[in-house]
């Protein structure tokens, strides 16, 4: 992808929010009713989570952003295994879910998602009492949820998907639940709970759901959009060479806008306007200008609010003054890709000085115009993070276009976005 210095304009608004679209649906698929959603992700991710729901007895109408209608009824003993596709949430959060189920399911995916951990999350169900047969620490496996116990839990990782299944087990299982987590994670399925009237309480730095009689309540939201796909059109701005963007509807949860700390920290400024509520979240419009940037330390204590941003921030850290690092990122080795080696070995081939020691990563600085090959590995966040540092003035980018996981017109907004 080669491109000329070039000016930033316009208003775009990037996809919904991928951690609020699976919660969102899980949820109205547990209640009693007809829920509508707005705005809810179109993405393969997405759509691997009403894939499942509907094996299990919800009626989910076309995912599309205009709008989606879930009828929620008690779930049902799927008739074949379930196929969360490459959605490590899809997989983790369902665990939660099905753990409360008084029937038998197998959970498999593709070859990227086997891979990936799920004893963090079978470790603590299995506290609860659920039943569940694994071979190593990946997919497929087979579930027997049922009569469950109440879970006091220290998470050893800052993780959404771990504190959410919990809590969508103690949902289903009708049973207490705290949860302590080193860093604070993602709060989506908390304030998703406490917006639809359920009992749940953050105290002394620990989650605590208590169980309610009644049934969950069918409802209306709208999904904002992604901070995480947001942040690939912010950091376009950044490195234009002048004009300003306005990414609209925006989620600036504070466990989500790590990146924009960062960001300013860096020597970047995103305006927040028009901040308002929706469903429990807090939404902005973002105006964002082009920045000179300077290197940063990113501390491990940062990096749940950014964790799916570390790979756009490096390539951002490619192009500032001095050395970026970024503490204790090791989760990356288990993403869709292990997105933490990737990241240092296309900055390489790009020119620039980055190398991954143990958990951490290192970025050095670097004025020449990037040029070279990326191998993303059909890695989402790495064709779209290499995508903007195309954008860069005489840069020469060669890339896949693997993208739908989560942001499915992410190249099109990308053009759209320059004069």
């Amino acid at each position: 992808m080669a491109s000329k210095p070039q000016r930033i304009a316009g208003v775009v608004r990037p996809p919904g929010d991928k951690s609020i679209s699976h919660r969102v649906l899980m949820m109205a698929a547990l209640a009693r009713g007809t829920s509508e959603i707005a705005g809810l992700l179109t993405g393969d991710d997405v759509k691997s989570s009403a894939r499942v729901l509907r094996q299990l007895g919800a009626d989910i109408s076309r995912i599309q952003e205009s709008g989606v209608r879930i009828s929620g009824s008690r779930l049902l003993a799927p008739g074949s295994r379930l196929n969360c596709g490459n959605s490590g949430t899809t997989a983790r959060l369902v665990l939660g879910v099905l753990a409360g189920q008084k029937f038998r399911a197998t959970l498999t995916g593709d070859a990227s998602l086997r891979r990936r951990p799920m004893r963090r999350v079978t470790v603590p169900l299995k506290q609860m009492g659920a039943d569940i047969k694994e071979k190593g620490d990946g997919l497929p496996l087979t579930i027997r949820g049922g009569t469950l116990r109440g879970l006091t839990y220290t998470s050893p990782v800052a993780s959404a998907q771990v504190k959410s299944a919990l809590l969508f087990a103690g949902l289903t299982g009708r049973v207490p639940v705290t949860i302590r987590e080193p860093y604070r994670s993602r709060d989506h399925t908390e304030r998703l709970l406490a917006h639809l009237g359920l009992e749940i309480h953050e105290r002394d730095g620990a989650i605590s759901y208590q169980p309610s009689a009644g049934s969950i309540p069918a409802f209306q939201i709208a999904v904002p959009a992604d901070p995480s796909s947001a942040a690939f059109l912010i950091a376009a701005a950044i490195l234009a060479q002048e004009g300003e963007l306005v990414v609209e509807n925006v989620g600036v949860n504070p466990t989500r806008t790590g990146f924009i700390v960062v960001l300013e920290r860096m020597g970047a400024h995103v305006e927040r306007v028009n901040l308002r509520d929706a469903g429990g979240e807090p939404v902005a419009d973002l105006l964002v200008r082009p920045a000179q940037l300077r290197g940063t330390e990113v501390t491990a204590r940062e990096i749940p609010t950014l964790v799916d941003e570390v790979p756009i921030l490096a390539v951002l850290a490619s192009r500032a003054r001095g050395e970026t690092v970024f503490r204790e990122v090791g989760e990356l080795r288990v993403k869709e890709s292990n997105r933490l080696e990737l990241i240092a070995a296309n900055l390489r081939a790009m020119g620039t000085r980055a190398e991954a020691r143990g958990n951490d990563l290192f970025v050095e600085g670097n004025e020449k115009p990037p040029r070279g090959r990326v191998t993303t590995a059909s890695d989402h966040r790495l064709a779209m993070a290499f995508a903007v540092l195309g954008t860069v003035g005489s840069a020469d980018v060669q890339l896949s276009k693997s993208v739908a996981i989560s942001y499915p017109n992410f190249f099109r907004d990308l053009k759209r976005c320059f004069a």
